[in-house]
């Protein structure tokens, strides 16, 4: 049909109408609130570069949880910063790590909010990393980290080692009160390992959100502030994805759901819109996009 029997205008007349055929509705409902939980009691400690923003003590982390839910934003995604950190990022996994004692803690409090668990290794290993790593005396090895600056030792991220470590990781949150898993560390087959692990500790209801698309991008400078989780060596672009590769991210995507995972996520957002907008068409899941904040 077309004017005069059609007029678009008809639905637009009023607000009442307008937002009941509304396509699009961002309300607090849509959000996720990420929190940086560090040790001690009392603590609120802002962020140099990220003013309004703190690294909590689980005690604070329990007021600000409360006051999450009562603005109207039904979820948190927890970041740990550990007391101590070593090679086999021990703080991720620990049953009284400082992610699985803030659930524990907010989940006796705040019952209703629904807890992410941001399932990486960056934060609670020595040198930073997402994954465990091994001196190689290969030049240029396939997964380098990059080359020690005045050094001709060349340092690999070891992919299927650091699996066991993801998958342990999120069965611990799971056990201590996370609702959703999100691992964020990019190693490939983490969403089957964590599938597999949280099916055998008979979580099989856990939903996994899977940063499925996730750059390499100078915009985490801020983040890794918060978590203090910046790599002591090389960067992280053997396993974060090259920003030019669009194709990729389509695999990454249907690569992750193939593995189990039930949610995706492209991370950052704003300079990916093309990214979004493609995952939106071609796969019908959940879709979640992570501003950040550099």
């Amino acid at each position: 049909m077309a004017f005069p029997v059609t007029r678009l205008r008809r639905l637009r007349r009023t607000e009442q109408l307008r937002s009941m055929v509304r396509e699009t509705h961002l309300t607090p409902a849509s959000f996720v609130y990420p929190m940086f939980v560090c040790p001690g009691e009392g603590v609120r400690k802002e962020v140099r570069s990220m003013p309004g923003v703190f690294n909590l003590s689980v005690d604070e982390a329990v007021k600000e949880a409360s006051g999450v839910l009562s603005l109207g934003v039904p979820s948190v995604i927890l970041f740990g910063l550990p007391e101590k950190k070593d090679d086999v990022a021990t703080g991720a996994w620990a049953d009284d790590g400082i992610v699985q004692q803030a659930s524990r803690a907010i989940k006796s409090e705040v019952r209703d909010l629904v807890i992410m668990g941001d399932v990486c290794l960056c934060e609670y290993m020595s040198h930073g990393h997402c994954g465990i790593v091994h001196a190689s005396d290969r030049p240029q090895s396939l997964g380098a980290a990059s080359a020690v600056s005045g050094s001709a030792t060349e340092y690999e991220i070891v992919n299927d080692a650091s699996l066991d470590l993801l998958a342990r990781t999120a069965v611990s949150q799971v056990r201590a009160g996370v609702d959703i898993i999100a691992p964020s560390d990019m190693m490939d087959g983490r969403v089957a390992a964590i599938r597999k692990a949280l099916d055998a500790a008979g979580l099989l209801n856990t939903p996994i959100l899977s940063y499925a698309a996730k750059f390499a991008s100078g915009f985490y400078g801020p983040f890794r502030e918060a978590a203090d989780s910046a790599p002591q060596f090389g960067d992280r672009r053997s396993y974060q994805m090259d920003p030019a590769n669009f194709r990729e991210a389509m695999l990454e995507i249907e690569t992750d759901l193939q593995e189990g995972a039930d949610m995706i996520m492209v991370k950052p957002a704003l300079p990916y819109l093309d990214v979004i907008a493609a995952a939106r068409d071609r796969f019908d899941v959940p879709l979640a996009a992570y501003q950040v904040s550099g």
